[in-house]
């Protein structure tokens, strides 16, 4: 095993290094404060071809893997863009997989080569308010009228959908219990989301506040058969081929933020004089730091197996899962520990780990929290009796 960085990987470090060199950390959190969406930011990423990264080549894209993709977003993060960076793009490098797989032909070429250029925003609709991780227990329901559906129903958490065209939403058309498993039932459908039918709201939150999160009704939207991806209800099997690169690009997203919080931690360290020495200088400062370097490289190297599994099509489930655990652990505690490190000036704006704390603590929620990454890990590969 070659754990040399190539020279391609090295090559998308350094160009997406360049693109964010133009958006530094007053940048984001000017962003944040004022609830804005990184615009220029995105075109900036979509004009040098990054969003369609890991797009086939076919429909426009870069043809790259998760592996490059996670590289970048990964590099996004550390540039101080943290999450308010990441989540402004990834939905477009991951959330058409789907699609790509088991949509039509005409479906995939009418979409994927708008997503690639980023011409095309797309949400993803799973969540709703009484469902959270149960996604068997979703009540958002789609029924046949012709060669149409007719949806009815709420989502919570859809990134981006005051400025998204379309939305992949997961809808029961069959009852849970008429079912024979509860995971069945369940179709996808690429819905259009700026539409009388469909009423859009955002949700307060702590962190990410330039990518807005939003509650989505929807209330007799009509969308055609030709919209729907693979075969009813099999929706949920098609959609599992999204969660795994999900949680390999979400957990390389906490690996950037851990890094932009310990680069701040490490030259405060240096800097702060206190007692007449750095504070870096302190075995009490210095050793918690030093820990959580090492708990950031564990994770990446978890984050490139896995990353390497699903792009040579080898079972990923338990490296994703496992990934997503130990990045969103250790980013957090990096940036707990830049937060102390900086003492009172930890809790200023001006010093940006606030912002780093605040957005790595979504990390240990979403997109999956830490106690269901537990729960597969335990049953699934353990063997050990489910809890639920």
């Amino acid at each position: 095993m070659d754990f040399t960085r190539t020279d391609d990987h090295e090559a998308i470090r350094q160009g997406v290094r360049r693109v964010c060199a133009d958006f530094p950390d007053e940048y984001w959190s000017e962003k944040d404060e004022a609830h804005e969406f990184p615009w220029d930011f995105y075109d900036a990423m979509a004009k040098g071809g990054w969003i369609g990264i890991a797009i086939p080549e076919e429909h426009g894209g870069g043809g790259q893997g998760i592996t490059e993709a996670s590289v970048m977003l990964e590099e996004i993060a550390a540039s101080g863009a943290a999450m308010n960076g990441c989540s402004a793009i990834h939905l477009s490098i991951f959330g058409m997989e789907p699609v790509r797989r088991y949509g039509s032909p005409e479906l995939a070429q009418e979409v994927l080569p708008r997503v690639a250029t980023g011409e095309l925003h797309v949400a993803f609709g799973v969540t709703e308010p009484d469902a959270g991780t149960d996604t068997s227990a979703i009540r958002t329901r789609a029924v046949r009228a012709g060669d149409e559906y007719v949806v009815h129903g709420a989502k919570v958490w859809t990134t981006k959908a005051p400025y998204c065209e379309m939305c992949l939403l997961l809808v029961r058309t069959t009852p849970r219990e008429e079912c024979v498993k509860p995971t069945d039932g369940m179709t996808l459908l690429l819905v259009d989301l700026q539409r009388p039918e469909v009423d859009i709201r955002p949700i307060p939150k702590l962190g990410r506040n330039a990518v807005v999160s939003c509650e989505v009704r929807y209330d007799g939207l009509r969308v055609p058969v030709s919209r729907r991806i693979g075969e009813e209800g099999q929706g949920f099997r098609y959609l599992l081929d999204g969660l795994n690169p999900e949680r390999i690009l979400l957990a390389s997203e906490a690996l950037g933020i851990g890094r932009a919080a310990m680069q701040k931690a490490v030259e405060y360290g240096k800097s702060r004089v206190v007692f007449g020495r750095p504070i870096g200088q302190n075995q009490g400062l210095a050793f918690p730091l030093a820990e959580a370097h090492m708990q950031l490289h564990a994770a990446e190297l978890a984050i490139r197996e896995a990353s390497w599994r699903f792009d040579n099509g080898l079972p990923s489930g338990e490296a994703a899962n496992t990934a997503k655990y130990l990045a969103a652990e250790a980013a957090f505690f990096a940036c707990d520990r830049a937060m102390q490190t900086h003492g009172g000036m930890g809790y200023a704006r001006e010093y940006h780990v606030e912002r780093y704390w605040r957005e790595a603590r979504l990390m240990k929620i979403a997109p999956v929290s830490q106690e269901m990454v537990c729960n597969f890990i335990s049953s699934q590969v353990l063997g050990l009796p489910k809890s639920y």
